[in-house]
């Protein structure tokens, strides 16, 4: 049986990784697909904490979660991304990281929700594909709730708008357990995207929330439209 953890408070982004840790641990219950809710973090500081919960989520010393949380401006390559990618007109106050995920250049940074679920497929459907096209589906039933009319693409990952992609996914998986994950462009600053060619996509663009909306949405407001579309499609795989 999956339920849905209620959100907490977001932590502070000067919380150390040790104590975000242990609060993320005491929050998991026994056998439910547990939502955190961590404000913004720092990326590589969230990296750590991810590989931590993916060792416990794989071992099955916790239960399946899904971390929401916003980053500070960073540029991140998956591990065969190809680096001219990123431009070298990009902001000096952006990091550059070389992640372990899949796919090619991605942005990160305020007004963009991260989602990573650190999910052990053992205990729902071990398959690549069908994780993939359930965090798509999961995407385009909560962008639905606002009346955003939102899609795949044949061959491509991710939700599109027509020809821009309003959502990110980048995943890697070890023993059926998940990590990494999905980043919706909600009011995020756009310039950053013109710094580089997203996921090495050169014929489409790039769009968000606001864009479409014309009108800004509260984030925690969106998180429990996508924990409960996260539960309604997990539970049909079981």
């Amino acid at each position: 049986m999956i339920e849905s953890y209620p959100l907490n408070k977001p932590l502070n982004n000067k919380t150390n990784s040790d104590t975000i840790l242990a609060k993320i641990t005491a929050s998991a219950r026994d056998e439910v697909l547990n939502f955190i809710y961590l404000g913004k973090q720092e990326y590589n500081k969230m990296w750590k904490i991810q590989k931590q919960i993916h060792e416990l989520v794989k071992n099955d010393n916790m239960p399946s979660i899904v971390l929401f949380l916003e980053h500070d401006h960073v540029y991140t390559f998956g591990k065969n991304s190809n680096k001219d990618f990123l431009l070298n007109s990009y902001p000096e106050n952006t990091q550059v990281i070389e992640s372990d995920r899949g796919g090619q250049i991605t942005y990160h940074g305020p007004g963009q929700l991260i989602g990573y679920p650190i999910v052990n497929l053992n205990h729902f459907t071990k398959s690549v594909s069908w994780f993939m096209r359930s965090l798509e589906q999961i995407i385009i039933m909560t962008l639905l709730e606002y009346n955003i009319s939102a899609d795949r693409k044949e061959g491509m990952t991710g939700v599109w708008v027509d020809n821009e992609k309003i959502c990110a996914m980048g995943v890697r998986l070890s023993r059926w357990t998940s990590m990494h994950g999905f980043a919706l462009n909600i009011k995020p600053d756009m310039k950053y995207f013109d710094c580089m060619i997203p996921c090495g996509i050169f014929d489409y663009g790039v769009t968000s929330v606001y864009d479409v909306l014309s009108k800004e949405i509260e984030v925690e407001e969106i998180i429990k439209k996508i924990s409960n579309n996260f539960t309604m499609v997990f539970k049909r795989s079981n």
